[in-house]
């Protein structure tokens, strides 16, 4: 069971937008999956929805500094990512978890965080604290000492988000966390989420629309790399009608404002 505790005891410094993008692309091969989307999101929990192919992944490395933007502009902590900024600086402020994400399965739970802080260039001497901090705060404390190999999927994706918070970063990246973890887990989950969120920028990708509407405070929705639309989960429930495809007012509100975009660029 994922347990939240206090939040980290040192604020992160505060900008006006601690992730701006304006008419940002972002290529995968040859494609253009992020294309010309202007985006502001400061301290809270943000829901990054929208189809399959939408773009969602895409910005997410995009902003994890892992691919390099073609176009627009991208800051990150008030650092221009498309210009020439200290990405090695910003890198230590920010935590990412893939949405497939390698690992040594050789390694233990607490060596793999471990081993994932010093890649941060965290102090030495505050790194087993940390990654004490981090295994605990995913509900992983009794199988720190187990090597990854021996670990189920949901257990595996957990020792991902614990790698993801152990530098408690100023900007956290999810990408479809919830994969493999039961009920009880993503119930959990969403509470480290809120707590997490209090005094950091977290974007969470994610294909279960009722994940966003019960833990985030603001939602994203994009699509062919576009930003459609962008609100709070009430106003995106409030979105949808009786005629819309869904089993929640927030399902209907997402599929009305699909449909409603779809409709407008055909046009």
């Amino acid at each position: 069971m994922m347990r939240a505790v206090s939040a980290a005891e040192t604020a992160p410094t505060t900008y006006a937008w601690t992730v701006h993008a304006e008419n940002l692309v972002v290529r995968a091969g040859r494609h253009l999956a992020v294309n010309g989307l202007d985006l502001a999101l400061g301290t809270g929990v943000h829901g990054l929805l929208g189809p399959n192919g939408a773009g969602k992944t895409t910005l997410m490395r995009a902003l994890a500094t892992v691919v390099k933007p073609a176009g627009g502009r991208l800051d990150l902590l008030g650092e221009d990512i498309t210009g020439r900024a200290d990405l090695r600086r910003v890198r230590r402020k920010l935590g990412y978890l893939p949405q497939h994400f390698g690992f040594y399965p050789r390694f233990t739970v607490r060596e793999f965080v471990e081993y994932m802080a010093w890649l941060k260039e965290m102090p030495k001497s505050e790194i087993p604290g940390a990654v004490q901090r981090a295994v605990d705060r995913v509900g992983l404390s009794t199988r720190a000492d187990s090597k990854l190999k021996a670990l189920s999927g949901g257990m595996l994706r957990r020792a991902g988000i614990a790698q993801a918070i152990v530098n408690d970063p100023e900007v956290l990246l999810l990408d479809e966390p919830t994969v493999g973890l039961d009920p009880e887990q993503r119930l959990d989950f969403r509470e480290l989420l809120r707590e997490i969120g209090s005094d950091t920028c977290v974007l969470v990708s994610t294909h279960l629309v009722e994940d966003v509407a019960v833990a985030c405070t603001d939602v994203v929705l994009i699509n062919e790399g576009r930003l459609v639309w962008q609100g709070t989960s009430a106003q995106l429930a409030a979105q949808g009608g009786d005629g819309d495809a869904g089993d929640s007012a927030t399902e209907r509100g997402y599929s009305a404002l699909l449909r409603a975009y779809r409709q407008r660029v055909s046009a």
